[in-house]
This record gives structure tokens, sequence and C-alpha cells, in this order.
């Protein structure tokens, strides 16, 4: 299974402590060069734990960072009105064929529906994890409550509660 992942889910994972999640469900995951420079190298000057996390997931294999330049970037992509790391897990996502493409932004998961790529977002790689028995129901609840009692993952609350409650009424 080819799985890419952008900045955010990578970003709220590690600061939930459930990165380990994604070796488990998707074997090999990557992202691109860009997000590596958002994530890890930008939050590592600025002292973000996640940022030493994903770092030692990269060090142990668990997760793959992949070269990409902008110069590779097809000019339907670079054209979009994205931050780099989002532009460059499409091009990943869509040179690679990849099974599934991992990002919290609107925009991207707009458009990589719109070149028919499978995409989730954090939320979804939780309740993956639940389906497939590697998390609890109380463990997804809490989770989410965390995710919405945090100023520093961007996941509404509004879609929180709904995700919450279709889990609750199945």
């Amino acid at each position: 299974m080819i799985v890419v992942i952008n900045s955010g889910p990578l970003m709220a994972l590690a600061k939930l402590g459930l990165l380990d999640l994604l070796p488990r469900l998707y074997g090999q995951v990557s992202f691109p060069t860009a997000v590596f420079a958002e994530v890890v190298v930008r939050g590592r000057e600025r002292g973000y734990s996640d940022a030493f996390l994903v770092q030692l997931a990269v060090q142990q294999g668990k997760l793959k960072v992949l070269e990409v330049s902008e110069g590779d970037l097809p000019p339907d992509i670079q054209d979009l009105p994205l931050d780099a790391g989002e532009k460059q897990t499409l091009y990943l996502a869509k040179r690679d064929k990849a099974d599934l493409a991992l990002s919290d932004d609107e925009k991207v998961r707009e458009e990589a529906k719109a070149r028919g790529m499978n995409i989730k977002g954090t939320l979804g790689v939780i309740i993956q994890a639940y389906r497939t028995g590697l998390l609890g129901f109380n463990d997804v609840e809490s989770t989410i409550e965390a995710i919405i009692g945090r100023e520093d993952i961007w996941i509404s609350e509004e879609l929180c509660r709904r995700v919450l409650g279709k889990l609750k009424d199945q």
C-alpha cells in the first residue's frame, strides 16, 4: 500500500502520541521534503516535541522522506494556492499512484478528490485504527476530546463531535 502524508496529520498524530498507528495501519508511509522541512526542521527550531518524534520515526524507518524539488511539480499542481508541502504531497500521491493521501487541509482534500485520489485526515486514521482493533472506543473518544481541547491541532470541534456521534451510533 502506498500512503503519502501531509504535515497536518503528521503533527497531530505525533502530538497525540499516535504516530505508530501509521506504519501499523499502512506499512510504509512517506512524505515529501517540504513537509520534512516544515514539520521537523522548523519544528525543532521552535522546540516542538512532535518534530523530534517525527524525526525519530524517520530514523527508525517507520516513516520515509521522499525528495521532491519545485521543478518536479507540473503546472496544474505548481499553480495551486497551496503551500509547498501541500503541493508536494499532491504531486507524490499522483506520481506514485498512492492508495491513500492523508491531509487535514480542506483545499488539499478537494484537489485530491478532483484528481480521483483517495484521501483521509487525522480523524480518518483514528477511525480506521478503531475499526481494525488498534484503538478501543474509549481511546478514540479520549483522543477526539484531546483534539478538541488542544490549541495546536487545527481540526474543528464541530467535525470532531460529528465523527464521534456517528461512531457512537454504529
